[in-house]
């Protein structure tokens, strides 16, 4: 007898609801199993939100940014429903209500996934609403959240006209934000509450370097300080927004770039336990039967992920389990890297960082050069990276990340490794051993490419940096894989025979190859 098709509802067409679609086909590719529907508000195909920095800054354009190219998904009988909202749901007799601009449309699942991602936080100072501050108050003509590829022409439009722009929130996307506009000629400032920009990634020192980093590529900083009210323009003042201490600064234009908050209300409605996110376990169940959650929405462990990373990572377990590829498959949570990526600007930070260096349980690391805009901090414990800091030095990040990603014993060179060339005492080079390394690690995080996805690319003939990039997007984000891809080639070129058209390709890791894609000549060549 032939098993019943089951049929896994997704709710959210971003990243993590894309992803969760692409590794349940993986291994189903023939449909034979699993009917697939992802549903999302946002009337777009899933895209890559990592490179929505490199839109607002002129790079690329938004139709760049898709994780798929046209066609993808039907061809692998994945429905995919933009434009439309999940109002309802009803666990107890797994079934669903869409609404669209077509109407109302009643769907039944015997697996609903969450992946509704999260929203912009803007705070309720006066003048960023067009009304009362509210969930459903739209913003105010001449305020911009900064979180989607929509967000991104708002920008870009008001860009063409604004003098003056006022960036609220000086964490990563403001960050981003600001660069992106600097390169448009917008004069812009940066308010943030804290002592330093990216308080929650950096330490003191680190700030301080990175504080006169942003200053050094034009922009103003004022930290300690948030925006109390904004004004429109008027006959009388141009527009302009007031800070807490009284200070006035002009804004044409304001971007909200002041965090997120997981988007949580359909699981409230449903009655699933919500606390900061949506409540799963190590398998990224929910509190009700057949019901899971993925990404920014989720909360796993008192953890609420804000990267892109985890979901992915999330996507593939959850992806393991609801097929029976490995029943037994749990989410232990992801290792964090965070990266900056501004044209300018060259900032990771991974792990734990918040180490003194005289922490008797680890083994720290730092170099200083505030006039050069260069700050490296390492942590390391039993001869293994914890933790970095690196803003300035980028030849060393790719190694380091390597180290961190792999968990491998760091060189003994500890005066080398801060600078990327440890050396040995026979005088070559150490590095990151890639024979050893496992396939699943992840060479470029932007796309989440992994070991095996480039050496699957270069036995099928990719044996450049550029070659690799159009097979599998590698270097196509911020572009600072682009020296571990082009060890990788190097490695491959010397250890293994040149490919002919009977090499086999290697597949052993389907989940995280990507079509072949055009990629800009802006990316190839590791554009910001």
């Amino acid at each position: 007898m032939t098993a019943r098709t089951r049929h896994v509802l997704v709710v959210g067409n971003g990243m993590a609801g894309a992803r969760l679609a692409e590794e349940l086909r993986h291994r189903d590719p023939d449909a034979a199993r699993f009917a697939v529907t992802v549903v999302g508000e946002e009337p777009h195909a899933a895209y890559n939100r990592v490179l929505l920095s490199t839109v607002v800054a002129g790079g690329i354009t938004a139709r760049d940014t898709r994780l798929k190219p046209d066609g993808w998904w039907a061809a692998r009988h994945v429905e995919v429903v933009p434009g439309a909202r999940v109002t309802s749901v009803d666990v107890a007799t797994r079934t669903a209500l869409l609404t669209a601009e077509g109407g109302e449309r009643a769907m039944a699942w015997d697996e609903l996934v969450l992946a509704t991602g999260s929203t912009s936080f803007v705070p309720p100072s006066e003048g960023l609403y067009a009304g009362a501050p509210g969930p459903d108050t739209p913003l105010a003509p001449g305020v911009v959240a900064f979180r989607t590829v929509d967000d991104c022409s708002r920008l870009i439009e008001a860009a063409e006209s604004a003098r003056a722009a006022v960036v609220l929130g000086g964490g990563l996307l403001g960050l981003e934000a600001a660069r992106g506009l600097l390169a448009r000629g917008v004069d812009v400032t940066v308010v943030h509450p804290q002592d330093f920009p990216m308080d929650r990634q950096l330490d003191a020192d680190g700030g301080a370097v990175l504080s006169r980093v942003v200053r050094g590529v034009g922009a103003r900083l004022v930290l300690g300080r948030f925006v109390a009210a904004r004004h429109a323009a008027t006959t009388h003042a141009p527009a302009h927004v007031v800070l807490d201490d009284g200070t006035n600064l002009p804004a044409d234009l304001v971007v909200v770039a002041a965090g997120v908050r997981p988007r949580t209300d359909l699981a409230e409605q449903m009655g699933l336990a919500v606390s900061r996110g949506i409540v799963v376990d190590d398998r990224l169940s929910t509190s009700a039967p057949h019901v899971h959650a993925i990404g920014e929405c989720s909360e796993h462990r008192g953890e609420v992920p804000g990267l892109v990373q985890p979901g992915w990572d999330q996507a593939r377990v959850l992806a393991d389990v609801l097929s029976g590829a490995d029943p037994g498959a749990t989410y232990e949570g992801t290792s964090v890297l965070t990266r900056l990526k501004a044209h300018d600007i060259d900032l990771a930070s991974m792990g734990t960082v918040d180490v003194d260096v005289h922490d008797p349980g680890h083994e720290v690391l730092a170099f200083t050069d505030p006039s050069r805009g260069r700050y490296a901090k390492l942590v390391l414990r039993q001869d293994r990276l914890v933790g970095a800091i690196l803003l300035g030095v980028g030849d060393a990040a790719g190694a380091l990340t390597q180290l961190y990603d792999t968990g491998a014993v760091v060189p003994r060179d500890r005066l080398s490794l801060m600078l990327g060339r440890a050396i040995t005492r026979s005088g070559s080079t150490e590095s990151v051993n890639l024979a050893e390394m496992p396939g699943s690690a992840v060479i470029c995080r932007c796309n989440t490419v992994t070991k095996s996805a480039v050496v699957g690319a270069f036995r099928s003939g990719a044996e450049t940096v550029a070659a690799v990039a159009e097979a599998t997007r590698a270097t196509t984000g911020c572009g600072s894989c682009k020296g571990a891809v082009d060890g990788l080639c190097s490695w491959l070129r010397s250890s293994e025979p040149r490919p002919t058209a009977s090499t086999p390709t290697d597949h052993a890791d389907q989940t995280t190859t990507h079509e072949p894609v055009s990629a800009p000549a802006a990316l190839t060549e590791g554009a910001a």
